[in-house]
């Protein structure tokens, strides 16, 4: 009797562990420097880099530069997918890194405006763009090193750990910026901010290290030996699966709520209209993260005993909910009250769709161009959700204090991701060699006999 082969997806025993573990510190770290300037965007740069004169117009401009980073990220997903789907996820996690990190450290040595004028803001723009560059690989990359190592029952589990590690770094840049934001007014503006710029180059140096440990996976190494790389991966992915890629563009607008929550609703609730304190709502911030590391891999491991679809759209219909209320909840200055809900909204609803769409987006497409399906996709949507902020900004009123407005367009951004889940198949129980297949959406009982 012949014994059966392994699954062409079977990775060696402790690889899925250490490819989520490098994932989950790769991502934390490279997600640091790029939340940091989220909070130096609202909390800083207006003062530093642009006019001080008309507060308000600082403040929407350099709202302005945060989205910049996702402008450029649709650039760079075409490049990063194309080189990783040919020379593999590991090349393109080490470059990733290592942009990210040099990118967010010159950030913290630029000049001012007060010294250099308007060259200031133009370079801050550039070094900003270098870091939308690098994120348009980093997550795509990382999930599809982390999916491709999981076992096929648990890529829900093990794929959220990229997810889990961006909260982790979300939650670093904001342990990191209470005590800065927290210097007198006269220090944290001469130097106080460039600190957690600077700390990026620990961020590179450990990363590098890390990721630099890990193998490529048995995935895209079958790929490689058998079928070969795809020499032209978008002309295959526009081909084939173009459906797919425009309902991760539509699922990705759910990234919106996490740029607003982040980046608008700071703002708003340490303006003038509010007058909160920074560093009280930085710990808002700081405890929705935490809550979200138990709960992004909570609800991953539901999501593989009872599907991708229903825990996604739990979260992202929620999140247009909660939203609109921790949008009130400030508007009342009720510190408590803005403590609970932004931990509900950000902490747990949320978490249901960002913990299940690296799996859920990822399963949508075969090995040979997963990962080009997945930055293309991700990055175009996360383009929208980076300028919601700016759009958030202009809709806000002259004030910046219309919260309905911006709850109201918050939750319409939140109705394209809930199209795409509705229309997308369940992956679930679809064996890692077969996804991205069109037989993909035959019935359960034929996909798990081939699984067994």
């Amino acid at each position: 009797m012949s014994v059966p082969a392994p699954p062409r997806d079977a990775s060696p025993p402790g690889q899925p562990k250490k490819a989520a573990t490098a994932a989950w510190i790769g991502s934390a770290l490279e997600y640091y420097d790029f939340f940091i300037y989220g909070s130096a965007a609202a909390l800083i740069f207006p003062e530093v880099f642009f006019d001080d004169s008309d507060p308000a117009t600082a403040t929407l401009l350099s709202l302005a530069t945060f989205g910049v980073a996702y402008a450029a990220r649709p650039i760079g997903a075409l490049f990063l997918g194309h080189v990783g789907d040919r020379l593999g996820r590991k090349k393109i996690m080490v470059f990733t890194l290592m942009l990210m990190g040099l990118s967010t450290f010159l950030i913290g040595c630029l000049p001012t405006r007060d010294q250099v004028g308007t060259l200031a803001p133009v370079l801050l723009v550039l070094c900003r763009v270098l870091q939308g560059v690098s994120a348009a690989g980093e997550q795509a990359s990382a999930n599809s090193m982390t999916l491709e190592h999981a076992p096929p029952d648990r890529r829900g589990f093990f794929t959220s750990f990229t997810l889990s590690g961006t909260q982790g770094g979300q939650l670093l840049a904001t342990l990191v910026f209470i005590p800065v934001a927290a210097l007198p007014e006269k220090q944290l503006l001469s130097w106080g901010w460039r600190v957690p710029f600077w700390l990026s180059v620990a961020v590179a140096v450990v990363g590098y290290v890390i990721r630099r440990r890990l193998d490529e996976t048995p995935a895209f190494a079958q790929q490689t030996a058998t079928e070969g790389v795809v020499r032209m991966p978008l002309v295959v992915l526009a081909r084939d699966h173009w459906a797919d890629v425009l309902r991760v563009v539509a699922g990705a607008l759910i990234a919106s709520v996490s740029t607003i929550f982040t980046v608008w609703a700071l703002a708003y609730a340490t303006s003038d209209a509010v007058g909160m304190s920074r560093s009280s709502m930085l710990w808002v911030a700081a405890l929705a993260n935490v809550v979200a590391l138990a709960a992004i891999p909570l609800w991953a491991a539901l999501s593989d005993r009872v599907g991708r679809r229903p825990v996604y759209l739990a979260g992202a219909a929620g999140s247009a909910v909660t939203m609109f209320l921790y949008l009130w909840a400030i508007s009342t200055g009720s510190y408590p009250l803005v403590m609970l809900l932004g931990i509900l909204a950000f902490g747990v609803v949320y978490s249901a769709a960002n913990g299940v769409w690296p799996s859920f987006y990822g399963e949508m497409f075969p090995t040979r161009v997963r990962l080009s399906g997945m930055a293309i996709g991700t990055q175009i949507g996360f383009a929208v959700a980076g300028f919601a902020v700016t759009f958030a900004a202009r809709i806000a009123g002259p004030d910046g204090d219309d919260w309905t407005a911006v709850a109201l367009f918050t939750a319409a951004l939140c109705v394209p991701p809930v199209i795409a889940a509705v229309t997308a198949r369940e992956t679930r129980l679809v064996p890692t060699e077969r996804l991205g297949e069109r037989a993909a959406g035959e019935g359960a009982e034929r996909t798990e006999k081939v699984t067994a």
